[in-house]
């Protein structure tokens, strides 16, 4: 598997506070199944024109010694769209995923499907993609106003676990997923428990589901790894185990999370 979206480059975001959590996470991403991680912090679009941060250089050198064998480790962000993307984003690809042409972008969680339709266009016009974190996390998000969005080259990338979730974004993560919307599956690992092997294993016991779950956490993330093209991902009706339901239902394991 591999993991695009995560909070693991140490104490520059709500995510790992210290190289030793981010490098406990990563060892047990690694005894998962993880092939690869790559680092995505939040960055406003309005500083990220600038390119890395410094403080997430310095964090980068302070893991990259901790960091365990077996899974390779790379850079991006997830950018918050609070305004249109400078140019110098696309010319730079010093917060793009891996250096490549798409880019993890977010917004606020009330925004309006207009909204990002403007934002994700700008996007594509300074020549990236935009990879949506998230999009089931986004009151807007229907399969409708994905169809519009990915209509314009953008992708969607779901929260895997968010997948196994009763709630309601669990719900619309998996009509995504239905309808065959989704593009990539990731963990969104704030160095806490939340990974994608438990998800993983539930599409493989679903009948059908091995081949999504291997479009969705392993082909399509490398693919843009290596700035290709991902795969068309069937639809798939994924279902959630009773056990899941009842513990989101009693906010445990399951409940969804900011």
């Amino acid at each position: 598997m591999f993991d695009l979206h995560s909070h693991l480059l140490p104490g520059v975001d709500d995510g790992a506070k210290t190289p030793e959590q981010s490098a406990a996470v990563l060892a047990r991403f690694a005894q998962q199944g993880v092939a690869g991680v790559c680092l995505t912090p939040h960055l406003l679009a309005s500083a990220a024109a600038a390119g890395m941060p410094a403080a997430h250089v310095a964090a980068w050198e302070a893991l990259r010694p901790l960091a365990p064998t077996g899974i390779v480790l790379y850079r991006g962000a997830e950018v918050m769209l609070d305004r249109p993307l400078d140019e110098r984003v696309a010319r730079d690809r010093a917060v793009t995923l891996n250096g490549t042409r798409y880019l993890l972008v977010e917004f606020p969680r009330a925004v309006a499907s207009g909204t990002v339709t403007q934002a994700l266009t700008r996007v594509l016009e300074v020549g990236l993609v935009p990879v949506v974190a998230h999009p089931e996390r986004y009151a807007c998000c229907s399969p409708h106003t994905v169809r519009q969005w990915r209509a314009l080259g953008a992708l969607m990338q779901v929260d895997g676990p968010t997948l196994l979730s009763p709630r309601s974004r669990g719900v619309r993560a998996r009509e995504l997923v239905e309808h065959g919307l989704a593009d990539i599956g990731a963990g969104d690992n704030h160095g806490d428990e939340r990974g994608l092997k438990e998800v993983w294993d539930e599409f493989h016991g679903q009948a059908g589901g091995g081949l999504v779950a291997q479009l969705l956490f392993r082909k399509n993330p490398e693919s843009l790894l290596a700035d290709e093209v991902p795969a068309p991902v069937p639809p798939f009706s994924f279902r959630i185990p009773m056990l899941d339901i009842v513990r989101g239902l009693f906010g445990g394991r399951s409940a969804e999370r900011s």
